[in-house]
């Protein structure tokens, strides 16, 4: 493994660590509240995570073969994820409200 490899393995693991914490988050404050718009959060950045971490796989997998097809997967995954986050925030608010 190059140098450019392993700076790709270090920041690609600090972004799921990143990311999983915020689905942590977001699922503590949606059973705390009962806001939908948490659990929406936490799909969203569950994708994001998954994506992070399914084209790192991929990628050492395949001898960073193929990249277009990875890089395009990676950004339909990630997109899908965000559309996720931003529906959390411009949703109208529904469930229990904690007093």
């Amino acid at each position: 493994m190059g140098p450019i490899e392993a700076i790709y393995l270090v920041f690609s693991a600090t972004l799921a660590a990143a990311g999983l914490s915020m689905v942590g988050f977001a699922v503590r404050a949606y059973l705390d509240t009962g806001r939908h718009s948490m659990m929406h959060l936490s799909a969203g950045f569950a994708l994001v995570v998954a994506a992070a971490i399914g084209t790192t796989v991929v990628a050492f997998v395949t001898d960073f073969e193929y990249t277009r097809t990875l890089l395009t997967a990676n950004y339909v995954v990630t997109t899908a994820g965000y559309i996720f986050v931003m529906y959390s925030i411009v949703a109208p608010e529904s469930g229990r409200q904690k007093p």
